[in-house]
């Protein structure tokens, strides 16, 4: 006998069998279906399942980025500063491995532009590495376009970021930058008017910054994107803001960068806060309304902020935090802190006297088990996207907070007292999520 006709027989009596059902039938079948459902639903929310949706990155938007910053050596300054300085082969596996058995699932690896216009191959070469050996840990990794005081051309010392290309001589001296004035007449005001309105060309080609850097980060991405530890891409760090008609126009900057990145990637992109944050500063006009206006609109992008103190009693740092919570709010993106610590700063002369500035006092500046337990509290009760520990560094630098690592000089990781620090916050963050799953 044909076996389709057997089934197709079967399935027309079934069929008519509920047809002939009486109406309180369908009200007990309906009943039944609803008490499954209900016991599946809590079945997987006990077993610790979640039902969100998946960014083109395969992670849930609910896991939140727990991780430090880290910064390399030829995809920065280091080597060619601490020239006497080096790192081992197996120096990213090990932090990679130290990173991830304590508890961490994240990189933000801060990388310039200026070190790789100044060695290619070798910027390329590790930045390979550091995707290779992420995938074998299972870290999610942001690649950070960082800058700091513009550029070494600006401040010779400290400054990292733009390369020097992008610098007219005679127009911007080389040393001359006043780093974090908000007078747009100093040369470091002038230099970050000019790029918002996109005067900012190569000295000898003549094409123009934007498309230069947008060219840089797709080149970053044509060599991540297919990694599955990359999360995404940092456009540019903490840009600078010095009059109130900037805000708009820093908009359009990131429109423009995330137009040309979306033709390459889907990854997440992201959207830095500006400086500096000055309340009560007419000039600037620093509001949560304007700095929203820099954030365009786009399917899988976050907000980047820093916080480098605890949030108390409507300090600087607790309205620093509320503004940019706000902007969070006000332009519908999520929040990434994506570089805390604890600092004391305080009111410094430059060397040519003509500015003062604001700095890190080195002596005092410290962080306690307490003050990391506060902020890493204070992040998942506001229920950030996620967070990065500033920092993870092969090289020394002040303050003694500043390093989780000492590197010894056969190559062996050192943790400091800091890791030890941060890997306690870490388990009781963890714990704290178990316990509510």
């Amino acid at each position: 006998m044909n076996i389709n006709y057997m089934f197709k027989n079967k399935l027309k009596e079934k069929n008519l069998i509920l047809l002939l059902l009486p109406p309180q039938s369908y009200l007990r079948l309906i009943s039944i279906f609803t008490i499954l459902f209900s016991f599946l639903f809590s079945f997987f929310c006990i077993s610790g399942f979640t039902i969100s949706y998946s960014d083109n990155n395969n992670q849930t938007k609910s896991e939140e980025l727990v991780g430090v910053n880290m910064k390399g050596m030829y995809t920065s300054l280091n080597y060619e500063r601490f020239p006497n300085i080096t790192i081992t082969s197996d120096y990213y596996d090990d932090s990679f491995k130290l990173i991830k058995n304590i508890g961490m699932n994240h990189i933000r690896y801060v990388l310039y532009w200026e070190a790789y216009e100044n060695n290619p191959t070798l910027f390329l070469k590790e930045l390979e590495n550091v995707a290779n050996l992420a995938d074998k840990w299972g870290l999610k990794v942001i690649y950070d376009n960082h800058q700091f005081h513009t550029s070494s051309w600006l401040d010779y010392k400290r400054g990292t970021g733009f390369p020097s290309f992008l610098f007219d001589k005679h127009l911007y001296p080389i040393d001359s930058g006043v780093t974090t004035s908000s007078n747009s007449t100093t040369t470091t005001g002038v230099w970050w008017t000019n790029w918002w309105n996109r005067n900012i060309t190569d000295q000898e080609t003549e094409v123009d910054g934007w498309t230069l850097q947008a060219h840089f980060l797709k080149t970053l991405v044509k060599l991540l994107d297919t990694h599955n530890s990359t999360k995404g891409y940092e456009i540019l760090n903490e840009p600078q803001v010095f009059s109130t008609d900037q805000w708009p126009k820093i908009g359009k900057y990131y429109e423009y960068m995330i137009n040309e990145l979306r033709q390459q990637t889907n990854k997440t992109i992201v959207i830095d806060m500006t400086i500096p944050i000055k309340f009560n500063d007419s000039v600037i006009n620093v509001t949560s309304e304007n700095m929203a206006k820099i954030i365009p609109k786009d399917r899988n992008s976050i907000f980047k902020i820093s916080l480098y103190g605890i949030p108390t009693d409507d300090n600087y740092q607790d309205r620093k935090l509320q503004l940019l919570m706000n902007v969070s709010k006000i332009a519908k993106i999520p929040l990434y802190v994506g570089e805390w610590n604890h600092v004391n700063r305080e009111k410094k002369l430059t060397e040519k006297n003509t500015d003062d500035l604001s700095k890190i006092n080195s002596t005092s500046s410290d962080l306690t088990q307490n003050e990391s337990d506060i902020l890493v509290k204070k992040f998942a009760s506001s229920k950030v996207y996620g967070w990065a520990f500033w920092n993870w560094n092969y090289v020394i630098t002040p303050p003694p907070n500043f390093n989780l690592i000492n590197v010894a000089s056969n190559g062996d990781i050192l943790p400091t007292k800091y890791f030890y620090i941060l890997k306690n916050s870490v388990d009781k963050l963890n714990m704290n999520m178990t316990s509510k799953s």
